[in-house]
């Protein structure tokens, strides 16, 4: 006799998730394809980068929660309060992705996979030098898992995607909306920090292991580290 395995409930979270990873495909491969409405796009967006949601109505054809409007099988409809939060979450990430994607010649929102890590803890550890902890990157990371209030939090989040920005590591951008979304809800900041802490603690330098004594250290993906393009330096 054949079984099935039930699929997965389809959480809020979830549904933040699908629907930031389908706004940021589109936007990301428009824009390395230099397309102008793209390109365009996300000089609007980073004006939005540390700002509420809501501020700039510039921004709200580009930040489109209509789908979450309408209720999937299988799914529950969202409350406002879930509404608000989807739509904060999808602002602060799509500002920081349009920041950190600004100048990279390759794309700056990479999916979260068991073999290639892309959290922010990860992305935070992979700035320090193998086998070392950097204090000040560390406590950047800690600062914003206690930042009291999403402001605050987008804020911090700015500084550290300046950072990963400068040295061409990738975030799952689509994971960060979802992580955003549970930060909001009662209790939903210690499930994150855990999130981000098991995130910084799992990195491992591969390329560390796999060279000679007397080899220098890897600088990662030298694609993703190559000149900055200046399409859009405004």
């Amino acid at each position: 006799m054949t079984t099935h395995t039930a699929p997965e409930p389809l959480t809020p979270r979830k549904r933040v998730v699908e629907l930031a990873a389908r706004q940021l495909a589109g936007l990301q491969r428009g824009y390395l394809a230099d397309q102008s409405r793209e390109v365009a796009a996300l000089a609007r967006l980073r004006r939005g980068a540390g700002r509420k949601a809501g501020q700039l109505p510039d921004l709200w054809s580009l930040i489109d929660i209509g789908p979450l409007h309408v209720t999937p099988e299988g799914a529950r409809p969202l409350s406002e309060s879930d509404l608000v939060r989807a739509e904060d979450a999808l602002h602060v990430t799509l500002t920081l992705w349009a920041l950190h994607q600004q100048s990279r010649p390759t794309g700056m929102h990479q999916p979260d996979r068991q073999n290639s890590r892309q959290g922010l803890g990860t992305g935070v550890r992979r700035m320090m030098k193998p086998g070392e902890i950097n204090d000040s990157l560390h406590k950047r990371l800690v600062r914003a898992g206690t930042a009291p209030d999403l402001a605050t939090l987008a804020q911090r989040l700015r500084d550290i995607v300046v950072l990963l920005r400068r040295d061409g590591i990738p975030l799952d951008y689509a994971l960060l909306a979802g992580q955003l979304y549970t930060w909001e809800r009662p209790g939903g900041a210690d499930t994150v920090r855990r999130e981000w802490g098991n995130s910084f603690h799992a990195w491992h330098d591969k390329t560390t292991a796999e060279q000679s004594p007397d080899a220098p250290a890897s600088t990662g993906d030298e694609t993703t580290r190559s000149t900055d393009i200046d399409k859009d330096a405004s």
